[in-house]
């Protein structure tokens, strides 16, 4: 999963402890309809009624392990609220560092597209959202 520029910079300033960075302390994933970019740009989130992120933080991820690469995956399931009306289709997942409005720090197509119709429920399975760093295909 690509981080945003921004957050690669923070990271390597970070990391060279030319700046600190702290991360926010809950982060949201989100659903887009449009493919993001590298610069955190071209997201529209789904439309369906109901719909809102959803919180990912220290308590839905499990810790960091492997070598080329290192990686971090989602150790709880991530539920969206259920479709009461309308219809979206989304193509891509995104993190952003608030509820509403925010920055958005990451993001990853996904598999296979997603049609979100009234009454369906979306949802990320455990171990689903993965985040890399290091040598390795990107997942």
């Amino acid at each position: 999963m690509p981080f945003v520029d921004s957050v690669e910079q923070l990271l390597l300033d970070h990391f060279f402890t030319d700046n600190a960075y702290t991360p926010p302390t809950t982060m949201h994933v989100g659903l887009s309809t449009t493919t993001p970019n590298d610069a955190g740009g071209n997201v529209t989130e789904s439309t369906y009624t109901g719909y809102a992120r959803q919180p990912i933080g220290a308590a839905q991820m499990g810790a960091a392990a492997g070598t080329a690469p290192a990686a971090k995956s989602n150790s709880a399931a991530i539920t969206f609220p259920i479709s009461t009306g309308g219809s979206s289709t989304v193509t891509h997942m995104t993190i952003h560092s608030a509820s509403t409005a925010g920055t958005v720090l990451a993001w990853a197509a996904l598999a296979t597209s997603k049609t979100i119709n009234s009454g369906d429920t979306a949802s990320f399975a455990i171990g689903a959202l993965v985040f890399q760093l290091g040598k390795g295909t990107p997942g």
